[in-house]
């Protein structure tokens, strides 16, 4: 009788060779210290000007709906009252809601093209001459 090595079950490919290892750096070689990149002080200002963008856009539409709330629970005299043409003021006041919500989209719009796009280009502009930088290298 003759001994038969392969396996009668399928067989398996060898498991991929590990990643290769490379020497560590001597402490001697360290790459030059530079400034991080977009500064520490551009990111606080866009970070600022983004926190500005946010609370001004959301304070609009919700400053409106929490008056508007406020107006239904202590002032429900003024709400049921008519206002124009026979309709309750109240209703009138939760028709407003949706152009008010408009106005703060247009308004986060607007900062965002007068104050953060502008920071945000200039980051992204140093960031690229930065890598351009250390391509060259």
């Amino acid at each position: 009788m003759t001994y038969d090595p392969s396996p009668s079950y399928p067989h398996r490919p060898p498991p991929p060779p590990p990643p290769p290892v490379y020497p560590p750096r001597s402490r001697t070689h360290r790459a030059p210290r530079r400034d991080p990149l977009g500064h520490h002080s551009d990111l606080r200002i866009l970070r600022g000007a983004y926190r500005w963008q946010r609370r001004t856009a959301t304070l609009t539409a919700l400053g409106y709906f929490t008056l508007f709330l406020a107006l239904s629970a202590y002032a429900p005299g003024l709400m049921t009252g008519t206002a124009v043409a026979g309709l309750p003021t109240g209703l009138l006041l939760a028709l407003a809601q949706l152009p008010v919500t408009w106005l703060a989209i247009a308004l986060y719009e607007y900062t965002a093209r007068r104050r953060v796009d502008p920071l945000a280009d200039r980051i992204r502009q140093e960031a690229a001459l930065d890598a351009r930088r250390g391509a060259g290298r």
